[in-house]
């Protein structure tokens, strides 16, 4: 029997993103996010659900990082919100949005955890998507570099843990489509898959140009990562044959090939090349020399996966669908599938070659049909079952001798979940709206037992 004990050096985590928790959407020179637009529009959200208000956190930063020491964590994960520090986007820097992210950080410092900062989570400047379509122009990635380099080194003295973009194919692939309302912000309409591909190849080089900015501008030596959600394929059973289709079918799903390929190893997949044929992005010289930045970690955010069997036609795999009876938790993707955990991180290492690189899951978690009780107390059950299983697969990652070195759980707090609005619960921590009162749930405190043991319990 394993005890499934981590290692003492174990970095145990929350992880949390702007938009969804801070509100304050006018306070303090903040200007509107493309969220801020797309949420104000009938019928993009669920309810009409905005993050104008959110968990309030701007307001409780203070009884939210006193919550945090509760739980036990050393490390944090939140992202800066890009119209707080440049407003519009490009130009002037507004001292004090970068203010409130000094009293976060040295708040929680003075509770003993260590700030790991994601620089760009989906909230990206309304005055840019104005003036040329944000992630549509190359000039996005020049923008975002020059907004790293006003963050980093105001900020760089605090914070050591960097994180350039978070979840590259959310805010393009799903941002962005050819005949149909992308379900996120900007929510733009294109005419081809080629300009939908072309938004995520701007954002990775973004990411390549981030990475510079941040080692140019930090006083002092720190860590990049970028963060990424791959579709992680799964071998149906752990037979050679199977693992051999599943580390094939990487590339082609989703949009691995042409996010985490690039980013870790200097090239598109040839096999997403070959299958995008004219809709492949135009790449200019020199992007891929910049888009393959040196990182000294990579953060996964790991939810499900896709079960893959090797099969005889010509890919030589085959990527299964889930039935209605398959179990999931409360988001229609959400299927239960914890070996997603330990194949994200043994994919990075075997099937991209890259062994040498420290990985993080930098989110984990799900949405559950959460209530209060007549105790007051909120008994997600369901949320620790998924989270006891994904563990032992992180454990099992670390026991193989996989590189992973921490786990950030997702999330912190209730929070604005983007389309699904205040209606899907994915906290430790119940937020009573109308109130802003903080309760912490059964699966808060099962994970402090384990960050207080070490172990899965």
């Amino acid at each position: 029997m394993t005890s499934y004990q981590f290692p003492e050096n174990f970095l145990w985590g929350a992880a949390t993103a702007s938009y969804q928790i801070e509100g304050a959407a006018k306070e303090d020179g903040r200007k509107p996010s493309v969220w801020d637009t797309f949420s104000a529009k009938r019928g993009r959200t669920l309810n009409g659900d905005t993050g104008a208000i959110a968990c309030d956190h701007y307001h409780l930063y203070e009884s939210d990082v006193k919550l945090m020491a509760a739980l036990g964590i050393k490390h944090y994960r939140f992202s800066i919100a890009w119209t707080r520090i440049i407003p519009d986007g490009r130009g002037a820097v507004n001292e004090a949005g970068v203010d409130f992210y000094r009293r976060l950080v040295d708040c929680l410092r003075e509770h003993g955890i260590t700030p790991h900062a994601t620089l760009f989570h989906w909230d990206s400047p309304q005055a840019l998507e104005d003036r040329y379509g944000s992630w549509r122009s190359r000039e996005m990635a020049q923008d975002f570099a020059a907004y790293v380099t006003a963050v980093v080194s105001r900020l760089g003295d605090r914070i050591t843990h960097w994180m350039t973009i978070n979840e590259i194919s959310c805010f393009t692939h799903l941002g962005y489509a050819v005949n149909a309302d992308p379900p996120h912000a900007p929510g733009t309409r294109v005419k081809s898959r080629k300009e939908v591909w072309q938004t995520s190849h701007h954002a990775i080089v973004a990411h390549g140009l981030g990475c510079q900015a941040i080692r140019a501008a930090s006083p002092v030596p720190c860590s990049i990562a970028l963060v990424d959600n791959p579709a992680v394929t799964v071998p149906i059973a752990e037979s050679p044959e199977h693992i051999a289709a599943a580390q094939k079918a990487l590339p082609t799903c989703w949009a691995n090939g042409g996010i985490l390929y690039p980013v870790l190893t200097g090239a598109y997949s040839p096999a997403l090349l070959e299958q995008l044929g004219h809709d492949a992005p135009t790449i200019q010289a020199g992007d891929l020399d910049t888009i393959h930045q040196p990182l000294d970690a990579l953060g996964l955010n790991i939810y499900t996966g896709t079960y893959v069997r090797a099969a005889d036609n010509p890919s030589g795999y085959e990527c299964l669908d889930f039935r209605d009876s398959y179990p999931r938790l409360n988001m229609p993707w959400l299927w239960m599938l914890p070996e997603a955990l330990y194949w994200g991180v043994r994919h990075v290492s075997e099937t991209l070659g890259r062994p040498d690189l420290p990985v993080f899951i930098t989110e984990n978690g799900c949405a559950a049909q959460d209530t209060v009780d007549a105790q007051g107390e909120v008994i997600d059950l369901e949320r620790i079952a998924y989270l006891r299983q994904n563990l032992k697969a992180a454990h099992r990652a670390v026991e193989d001798g996989y590189p992973l070195h921490g786990y950030f759980v997702w999330s912190l707090l209730d929070n604005f979940e983007w389309a699904w609005g205040y209606d899907r619960r994915f906290g430790i921590t119940y937020i009573d709206y109308p109130t802003q009162q903080r309760t912490p749930k059964a699966s808060f405190h099962w994970y402090a037992e384990c960050i207080r043991q070490k172990r899965v319990v």
